[in-house]
């Protein structure tokens, strides 16, 4: 109940830090919003060839769009916490008896609750460019974002106390999170790439949330693909906490 009830107290604390700038959620929303108005429009043409999935342009892009909204958006969040640590917030959390797994959710909670906003500001800006989610669609999608965000944060928070630099972290960031993006087949469906490429892209995990969020878009919610999705990113989601909880206890012993 202790950890719980500081997870909570944490949840608030960051989330009222949030809501004091909440102009981030339009700044998190922006680029992927550009790739809605002036990339996908270029897949149009693209549906009939050999490969594309079904369902339209919208419905194979914008699902790729929120999942990448889910990478980038977590992935950042460690920049925040490097700022706290030059300040000394987390110093001073050493004299507390909050609950060190809770100084890691609350702030997690924080990311996915923003993630999720963002998440359907992004759908419903969509469906005038053609956009046909299904009501189980977006539950399932919000799903795959909400287990990236605290998967990804949990292991950003990890990297920013490890590094305990923004020169050492953005670079290690931006060069993770591309390879991630390129292979995950946000872009482009992998069914359009060279096999070689599609073999390689089977060791990114986000790109089986990016075939499990356009399934469920398409109408295929029963697809194993589906349930193998969201298997994979429930275990991501386990091991970052486990990774992020285990650097905060050794930061704040």
């Amino acid at each position: 109940m202790k950890m719980l009830r500081d997870t909570w107290l944490m949840f608030q604390r960051y989330l009222m830090v949030f809501l004091r700038n909440p102009a981030w959620v339009v700044i998190g929303v922006l680029q992927p919003v550009l790739y809605l108005v002036l990339f996908a429009p270029l897949l149009k043409s693209l549906t009939e060839t050999p490969g594309f999935p079904s369902g339209g342009a919208y419905n194979v892009f914008v699902p790729g769009l929120l999942i990448q909204l889910g990478l980038f958006g977590a992935s950042g969040v460690g920049f925040g916490l490097i700022a706290e640590l030059r300040a000394g917030v987390i110093e001073r959390f050493r004299v507390t008896p909050v609950s060190r797994f809770a100084l890691l959710l609350g702030r997690a909670l924080r990311d996915i609750l923003t993630l999720v906003v963002q998440s359907l500001i992004l759908l419903l800006l969509a469906i005038p460019f053609g956009l046909h989610p299904t009501v189980s669609g977006v539950f399932v999608m919000l799903g795959l974002v909400a287990l990236i965000g605290l998967g990804m944060s949990s292991l950003a928070y990890a990297a920013a106390l490890a590094l305990k630099s923004e020169d050492s972290y953005a670079p290690l960031i931006f060069t993770l999170s591309l390879p991630l993006l390129l292979l995950s087949g946000v872009l482009l469906p992998l069914q359009l790439a060279p096999e070689w490429l599609q073999h390689i892209a089977q060791a990114n995990p986000l790109s089986y949330a990016v075939t499990a969020a356009r399934d469920v878009f398409n109408g295929h919610g029963a697809d194993p693909d589906v349930f193998k999705g969201l298997a994979i990113m429930a275990a991501l989601a386990v091991v970052g906490v486990l990774v992020g909880a285990r650097r905060f206890s050794r930061a704040i012993a």
